[in-house]
């Protein structure tokens, strides 16, 4: 199940491992050799004592020049702490088994994009003893796919298109036609895909459009992945009619209610304090005491 977009940005590649050395060879412009046989390997490199260290997906690829490890990150923010952990990864990596690593971030942020995007390099200026220079996938070289033949031509390379743009102002665009292209695949598949897509849009109004859109591909929501969608739109109505009841008793009871306080109410999701404050709000004489405990 895939619960959010850091998941979804590199679990596409473990759905479909060739659009990983696609997105190398036709977006990075990396003249990556085609592989004969990609296999997916175990993430933990974790060592006997004490520290876990993990990869969020593992690669390997075989090809006519070599053999090769993939190492996917997704990155949602810049993180320094990456400055040590990514060498040592690919450094774990090479010296377990003995293949040349190659680092992929995967971003939703150009922001983050730039900052990963910068060589590391330890050791002396002038003369580093190990310089890691990952490559970046993010939204400023990820191309953006608003046409149906397009999208349907290649709908892995679609639906990385739509959970890297699926927050710009192209999103109606992009998602409509990845939308249509899902019907020309085997059910299953594009169920997945759905949640990778799913997972990875932040703007509320380009997620509701994305549900809207689904619901028409019936078998998706016949599929058992689509089960943590309908729940948590569920629990959204849950939300939002508790919020609605807990102003409406304000209203009731004729209580002004500044906007800090509607904007704080709004904001809970919590349906424990939600209810908390709705049997405060009965008794108050006063909108704010709604938070006096906190």
């Amino acid at each position: 199940m895939v619960g959010s977009s850091h998941e979804a940005l590199h679990r596409i590649f473990q759905k479909d491992p060739t659009l990983l050395t696609k997105a190398l060879q036709k977006v990075l412009h990396v003249p990556f050799p085609e592989p004969r046989e990609i296999a997916a390997l175990n993430v933990d490199l974790t060592e006997i004592e004490p520290v876990e260290r993990r990869v969020d997906t593992l690669l390997r690829a075989e090809t006519d020049e070599g053999t090769y490890l993939l190492v996917v990150e997704s990155q949602g923010k810049v993180d320094e702490r990456k400055r040590g952990s990514w060498p040592y990864y690919l450094s774990y990596l090479y010296e377990k088994y003995r293949c040349e690593p190659v680092l992929i971030v995967v971003t939703q942020s150009s922001s983050t994009a730039k900052w990963a995007c910068r060589p590391i390099r330890l050791g002396f200026p002038g003369w580093e003893s190990l310089t890691v220079r990952p490559l970046v996938l993010g939204p400023d070289n990820v191309p953006v796919i608003a046409d149906e033949r397009q999208a349907e031509k290649d709908v892995p390379l679609a639906v990385l298109s739509a959970m890297t743009h699926g927050r710009g102002p192209q999103a109606p665009a992009i998602l409509e036609s990845l939308a249509a292209a899902l019907r020309t695949i085997d059910p299953d598949t594009a169920a997945v895909f759905v949640q990778f897509v799913d997972s990875c849009l932040t703007d509320p109004q380009a997620k509701q459009m994305w549900r809207d859109l689904m619901t028409a591909i019936q078998y998706f929501w016949r599929h058992p992945l689509a089960e943590q969608v309908r729940e948590e739109g569920r629990e959204q109505g849950r939300i939002e009619r508790s919020q609605q009841m807990l102003l409406q008793i304000l209203d009731w009871r004729r209580i002004p209610v500044p906007d800090s306080v509607r904007e704080r109410v709004e904001a809970c999701t919590d349906l424990d304090q939600l209810e908390a404050w709705a049997q405060r709000a009965v008794h108050a004489t006063d909108a704010t005491e709604l938070f006096a405990d906190e």
